[in-house]
């Protein structure tokens, strides 16, 4: 399993398009095969931060999240292009 924490952070103007941005890619990531889950999540103190966990399966269901169409449009060419911030951080599975 692979996991991840992504955290974005956004102009307080950005926060409607943001969040649709995420509502559909969110449900398209969903809808891979090897997604185990993908919940963003912004941050009740700083509502222009936002948190994304993410599991796949393995690294190759990650790479082909990171290649699908939906992530080129509403990740690559829709959150980059708003996000002031990004931090990713590797998980490791205890068990």
């Amino acid at each position: 399993m692979v996991s991840l924490l992504v955290w974005f952070k956004f102009a307080p103007e950005d926060r409607a398009e943001v969040a649709e941005l995420l509502r559909v890619l969110t449900a398209e990531t969903r809808k891979e095969p090897g997604c185990v889950g993908y919940t963003p999540h912004p941050l009740q103190e700083d509502p222009d931060t936002v948190m994304i966990y993410e599991q796949y399966r393995d690294e190759h269901a990650l790479a082909a999240h990171r290649e699908s169409p939906h992530f080129k449009k509403y990740a690559v060419a829709g959150l980059y292009q708003k996000m002031r911030e990004r931090n990713i951080q590797n998980l490791i599975d205890i068990v």
